[in-house]
């Protein structure tokens, strides 16, 4: 939850993101465990965005990465980013923490949309 809103921040509001993960860490009482993973994956999803995000262009071509929802987008790009490169997460877990983080912060429609992209992309890397 943590990396999604500094990402957030960073993808609509232009924020340096490891400075807003800073800021949302300190204002709320989290193990250290839990902050460094935080600080991870957004760093992990800073480097490696463009490449994260030609993955979900692929996976959904009627949908430009500009007109995503931002939630969704950066849903997409966290769970993208544990699956693809990161690789501590199992990919079933990752892909059912981006659907409950859509649940919980995009549209009605996001839940359906974060699935069927994640389960394109897994799908195609087990062939």
């Amino acid at each position: 939850m943590l990396a999604l809103q500094a990402l957030f921040e960073f993808d609509v509001g232009h924020h340096d993101p490891a400075a807003a993960l800073e800021r949302l860490i300190g204002g709320q009482r989290i193990h250290e465990e839990t902050a460094e993973f935080a600080r991870t994956l957004v760093h992990g999803v800073e480097q490696s965005r463009e490449e994260l995000d030609a993955q979900i262009a692929r996976a959904a071509p009627a949908y430009p990465i500009a007109q995503v929802a931002a939630v969704d987008r950066n849903v997409l790009r966290l769970a993208l980013y544990e699956i693809l490169k990161n690789n501590e997460t199992p990919v079933r877990a990752a892909v059912n923490e981006a659907v409950e983080l859509a649940k919980a912060y995009g549209s009605d429609g996001s839940r359906r949309f974060v699935n069927g992209v994640l389960g394109s992309i897994t799908a195609s890397l087990s062939q």
